[in-house]
């Protein structure tokens, strides 16, 4: 099995690029390797992909939705694969000094699908898609500090914050922030007309994509596949047998169990990258009995972490502590104390909420991550020790992001993590925000978030950021237990890059542009 382990994102160059970092970003990928050739039809199973999908950039919630809009749409900037920021769209960027204005200078010739040019104003109306009163985009959190968006000639899109944000362009990576076709105030997303490295050739919702090379895109040097198909393959096994068959030439979410035999099997190749990634158990906190922090504080300690780290990840990751942040990330919390399994504490912390046993109902589908349900069933043995009766429920895999997360009480969840804290906890903690999947809300939390993001001195940074990891991990309505690698298998007749990106799966989902068939 090969084991690669992806670069961390850093905030360098943060207020401005130069020269340097444009013509970085356009170097071949792979180069050190060997020259990578044009061609070939890519077929690629993802364990991702409901009927419920939509081409609606704000409410995209699937891995399937994520990879495709990675390969249609372009945005304003880009995480390359060794974690940095580097340029897409917009060309260079530079900050006011206190960081509350923000100029972005948007990259001449770049051709949408159907030949029109990319301009100033579509910038304009991608990013007010998402803002305003009643928006119910998941990046809603993010362009919300946005107080107003001006043009200045025909190249410069100017954003105006209502404070400093010194990762403002980090937030605009953001998968639902693609650059779409003005049309009207508003934009056309229902199209699939895009400006990314691969054109929508065909949709089926939940099943298929069809992608074909954007012949006139801007750049060189990447996508070298004729044509991309993804398939939703949910079940694990069916998902295997088409990559050993020869009926995939890559598949994502491996299963872990059997990651070292398929690696074995002439022909596969098996690839792990660490980075951000994490599973979570959201419980929602607006309803009894998990409107008391007690009882959330004895189901965090009944959950036996490094059991299910051995027994779900098989080793491929590593135990969490009920807030998003990775031990490898520059503003990770090293000295708050790791929750472990402790019965004993549970019971006592059910003892204050003056409950003896506790009853609760734990939704779980191999959706949310392969291995949820297994999960759930450890989640429910470790819990008994605690007097904390856990019944698990199997959803159906179809329509679990849509009619059971964030519907039912308590569920699993998982996320790829994002290049920043700030985005972080903005998409899913901060109080009212579309994906805050327990509905909890800490107003000394929302108050440090603010500051964070205005704040220039990196030590004083650093403090908010290690205090909010506590208030998470005491208070927060989430259960974060491990962090997980991304484990993925493709055929062995196909090059691949030698630093592939950590922040989502396949190579941060730029797979279809970055790899070839050698």
């Amino acid at each position: 099995m090969t084991l690669i382990k992806g670069g961390l994102l850093d905030r360098r160059g943060f207020l401005k690029t130069t020269a340097a970092t444009v013509a970085a970003a356009s170097l071949p990928l792979g180069a050190a390797r060997a020259a990578p050739k044009r061609g070939g039809h890519l077929r690629v199973g993802l364990g991702h992909g409901q009927t419920t999908d939509t081409l609606n950039p704000g409410l995209y919630d699937s891995g399937f939705m994520i990879a495709w809009t990675h390969a249609v749409h372009g945005r304003l900037t880009q995480v390359g694969p060794d974690g940095s920021l580097t340029p897409e769209l917009a060309e260079s960027w530079e900050a006011s000094e206190d960081a509350a204005e923000w100029r972005f200078k948007i990259r001449k010739g770049v051709q949408f699908h159907d030949g029109q040019e990319l301009t100033v104003q579509d910038v304009v109306n991608s990013i007010n898609f998402h803002r305003g009163e009643g928006s119910t985009s998941a990046a809603a959190p993010l362009v919300e500090p946005v107080r107003d968006i001006t043009i200045e000639g025909d190249d410069t899109v100017v954003f105006k914050l209502s404070g400093g944000n010194a990762d403002f362009p980090f937030l605009l990576t953001d998968y639902h922030l693609p650059i779409c076709k003005a049309d009207g105030d508003s934009i056309d997303w229902q199209s699939g007309n895009g400006c990314g490295t691969y054109k929508s050739a065909s949709i089926d919702l939940g099943v298929s994509a069809n992608l074909e090379r954007h012949e006139n895109h801007w750049r060189d040097g990447v996508a070298f596949f004729d044509s991309v198909e993804f398939l939703a393959l949910i079940d694990l096994n069916a998902r295997t047998t088409a990559l050993v068959s020869g009926d995939v030439d890559v598949i994502d979410r491996v299963d872990l169990k059997t990651a070292g035999l398929l690696g074995r099997k002439p022909g596969v190749n098996v690839h792990s990258i660490s980075g951000k990634a994490h599973y979570s158990i959201p419980m929602d906190v607006r309803r009894a009995p998990y409107d008391d922090n007690n009882v959330r504080q004895a189901l965090k300690y009944g959950v036996n972490r490094q059991e299910m780290v051995d027994k779900i990840l098989f080793g491929f990751g590593s135990i969490g502590n009920d807030h998003p942040v990775g031990a490898g990330e520059q503003y990770f919390n090293s000295e708050l104390e790791q929750k472990q399994y402790d019965p004993d504490k549970a019971k006592w912390y059910l003892q204050q909420s003056g409950i003896d046993n506790l009853q609760v109902n734990l939704s779980a589908a191999d959706a949310a991550f392969g291995g949820a349900v297994d999960a759930a069933v450890l989640f429910q043995a470790s819990a008994k020790a605690a007097s904390i009766d856990i019944n698990v429920i199997r959803e159906p895999n179809d329509g679990y992001w849509s009619d059971v997360w964030m519907k039912k009480e308590f569920t699993f969840s998982y996320w790829a993590g994002r290049p920043v804290p700030d985005q972080m906890f903005s998409t899913a903690y901060q109080c009212g925000a579309s994906w805050n999947e327990s509905f909890w809300c800490n107003e000394r939390f929302d108050d440090l978030l603010i500051k964070a993001r205005a704040e220039l001195d990196n030590a004083k940074r650093r403090e908010m950021y290690w205090e909010m990891q506590e208030i998470c991990a005491t208070d927060g309505g989430a259960i974060i237990p491990m962090f997980n690698d991304w484990v993925f298998a493709v055929n062995d007749k196909l090059g691949l890059p030698e630093v592939m990106g950590s922040d989502w799966d396949l190579d941060g989902n730029r797979f279809m542009e970055r790899w070839w068939f050698a």
